[in-house]
């Protein structure tokens, strides 16, 4: 559908690059130094795209070098505009947009969640502590805040909002006639929270540990009603467009499961719909026995009510995570998209019409964007060699997406013709290198038991050169993530992928993989056997990545890192362990290094004394079970306030280290969180590992008389 992205952007050829006007500011030259880790690290990212419902207008959040503020863009032209006005790298993320139904005022939140001790991030330990608060930014006025709270939304009449504030419903209104007040309370915690179309009632999820029920609380006679409350967990609860009915997904409660664990199949889960004037419901769908059977959402609503009285939602049933509609009186399920590829995010159409969805089919390591109804084929809205999702649809039909490729950073794009064009003119920095990233190649190798791996291939700029380079291998995190061709859509992968080039533009050969576990390639790659705490069969990756490039001419095997963060910190760790022999150095971020550590960080009733095979098989599927074998270097970087992997796994490692008299350098940031929040520190610690692997790089090139 058009040119590529890049050539949309700009074009690179004889060692020099122009750049089209709309991107970059006039004047901009080529660079002929080396760039730095912070110039790739200014490319902004965009994220949160949403649209109006009424209007035609669209807000994003933009981060800029650790500032984040909205923009907007109103139609008809479609020209962006910074709505709020932060100017500080201040570690606070804006998130949750949510347009007033005039589309006149953008209601989201600022800040990052409690952690489970109550606390907000602080990450620059500032003297008073931060909040997390819902604001509202008049799109022809001055931002203001609201009150202490997250998960804001707004009722039909435009003036109401109900918020979450810890585990409790509250409200208040934009006119500032109500303040902030609790509307009711509930045992458990409190989330989903929709308001039915009239504004008269409120779903809601009550969570309560082993159960959780779909409620419904009526304003009228402050009523709350449970809608057939079981034993189950209930959840996602999406209102019929007249407002009469609910329905909502149903799983059967598993408590024996542990996380990083493959989970290829459950009991059922099911749809119900419910009639929240009585509470009763009804089965209108189960799923099968065998692959589906367990519940997998997607990034967006899991269930929509179409106009047509049909229900979308994700199954597996085919392997692979797909669109299926489902009558709300009942019957068979319809399947709407189908194929070797994933569903990703989901968007219901304003007019309920269809919904627009992103996935990788046909472009298994890119993201592009379709348009299905009930009833007719998917149709697609992009293609090409960009990357493409978080589609977003004006009450008027016009769309927009956030959008990258393998040299543009995540923008907001508009489709007012033919192709996308960017919401905001000349986005990037000055510093920005754009003319000197390079373009990943796709490559798939196999593992020794016959697993199919693909993986993306930095090669330096002068990889023709016959020289045999040092390399680096990248693990994602999650597990649960795919990088891809380009810049991701993730802020922390968009960052790695900025690392990725950074290395390759210094010299190196780098390979990410997409190891098992991970998403895009379906269930049985995402659930792979023994994966994980149940017997790190992943490793096996590690070690065909590692024997993939070091049959390769251009790279010396003896100079081979390994670099990852928490998922990928854990592999990098394990690497070390267990292969320091085929890996030189590490750079190990946030990893994991005991299962029975991390596990009980997730499921704190986990008790490894009670579950003595399990708890055995987790130790010796981590790190620290192999820590006898560790000789290579290795830099850990880690926030001593990570919520979800405990400071202490680096403390532990460190001293087990040390006592084995492997060189061990550190690097940490008080009071920060996993996804560092602060812009410098992501800088700081990519500079850092650049630097380690070329130190230690070097050392053993040196050593080996080989040419650095």
């Amino acid at each position: 559908m058009g040119l590529p992205r890049t050539e949309r952007i700009g074009k690179a050829a004889a060692g020099a690059w122009v750049l089209l006007a709309s991107l970059l500011p006039a004047g901009t030259a080529a660079q002929q130094a080396p760039y730095s880790v912070e110039d790739i690290l200014a490319a902004p990212f965009a994220t949160d795209l949403v649209a109006a419902p009424s209007g035609s207008v669209f807000a994003w959040v933009r981060y800029d070098r650790g500032v984040r503020n909205i923009w907007v863009a109103d139609g008809p032209d479609f020209v962006g505009r910074q709505l709020t006005d932060w100017t500080e790298d201040d570690g606070q993320d804006l998130s949750q947009l949510r347009f007033t139904p005039d589309g006149r005022q953008v209601v989201f939140v600022r800040g990052g969640g409690p952690n489970r001790a109550g606390e907000i991030p602080n990450p620059r330990s500032e003297p008073e502590p931060a909040n997390q608060m819902v604001w509202v930014a008049p799109l022809d006025g001055t931002a203001r805040p609201l009150a202490e709270g997250t998960s804001p939304a707004v009722a039909s009449d435009g003036g109401t909002v109900a918020f979450l504030n810890r585990g409790q419903i509250y409200t208040l209104t934009l006119d500032g006639s109500a303040s902030a007040g609790p509307l009711l309370r509930i045992r458990g915690s409190a989330g989903s929270i929709a308001w039915s179309p009239d504004g008269g009632r409120l779903a809601f999820v009550s969570n309560r540990g082993d159960h959780a029920f779909v409620g419904v609380f009526s304003l009228g006679d402050r009523s709350i009603r449970y809608l057939d409350p079981s034993l189950d967990r209930d959840g996602n609860p999406v209102w019929s467009p007249d407002g009469t009915a609910l329905a909502f997904v149903r799983v059967p409660g598993e408590g024996g499961q542990l996380p990083f664990s493959p989970i290829r199949s459950a009991l059922p889960w099911s749809i119900r719909v419910a009639d929240p004037a009585t509470g009763a419901s009804r089965e209108v769908w189960r799923a099968l026995p065998g692959p589906g059977s367990a519940f997998q959402g997607v990034t967006g609503p899991a269930l929509t009510w179409l106009a047509s009285d049909q229900l979308v939602f994700p199954w597996e049933r085919e392997g692979w995570r797909h669109l299926y509609a489902v009558p709300v009186a009942g019957g068979p399920a319809t399947q709407l998209t189908s194929g070797e590829f994933e569903v990703e995010y989901v968007l219901p159409a304003l007019d309920r019409e269809s919904v627009y969805f992103s996935s990788n089919e046909g472009d298994i390591d890119r993201r592009h964007l379709w348009r299905v109804t009930a009833t007719g084929a998917p149709e697609a809205l992009t293609s090409g060699t960009g990357i493409e999702w978080s589609p977003a649809v004006t009450g008027d039909g016009v769309l927009a997406y956030l959008a990258s490729d393998a040299r543009a950073p995540a923008h907001a794009e508009v489709r007012t013709g033919a192709e996308g064009r960017p919401l905001v003119d000349g986005y990037m920095p000055d510093a920005f290198p754009f003319g000197e990233l390079v373009e990943p190649r796709q490559v798939t190798f196999r593992s020794e038991d016959g697993i199919l791996i693909h993986g993306q291939l930095f090669l330096p700029p002068e990889s023709a050169d016959g020289a045999r380079r040092p390399a680096a291998i990248f693990f994602h995190g999650g597990s649960r993530r795919q990088m891809l061709l380009g810049w991701h859509y993730m802020r922390y992968y968009h960052n790695t992928y900025a690392l990725n080039q950074y290395l390759a533009s210094r010299g190196y050969v780098v390979l990410s993989v997409n190891y098992r576990s991970g998403v895009g390639y379906g269930l049985e790659f995402r659930e792979a056997l023994n994966y994980g705490a149940r017997g790190a069969s992943e490793y096996r990756d590690v070690i065909a990545a590692g024997r993939f490039l070091a049959d390769r001419d251009d790279v010396d095997a003896a100079r081979i890192a390994l670099w990852g963060g928490s998922y990928g910190g854990y592999l990098t760790a394990l690497g070390l362990a267990r292969n320091s022999d085929m890996f030189a150095a590490g750079v190990d971020i946030h990893g994991v290094h005991d299962w029975n550590i991390v596990i009980r960080n997730f499921v704190p009733s986990y008790r490894p004394e009670m579950r003595e095979s399990f708890a055995r098989l987790a130790f010796e599927s981590s790190p620290m079970a192999w820590i006898d074998g560790w000789r290579s270097p290795v830099l850990l970087i880690h926030g001593d306030d990570d919520r979800n992997v405990p400071f202490s796994e680096s403390v532990d490692l460190v001293e087990s280290l040390r006592k084995r008299g492997v060189l061990v350098e550190q690097l940490v940031f008080p009071d920060e969180v996993h996804g560092f929040l602060l812009h410098r520190n992501w800088v700081q610690a990519f500079e850092r590992a650049a630097g380690f692997m070329d130190t230690q790089l070097g050392a053993v090139a040196a050593a080996g008389g080989l040419k650095p």
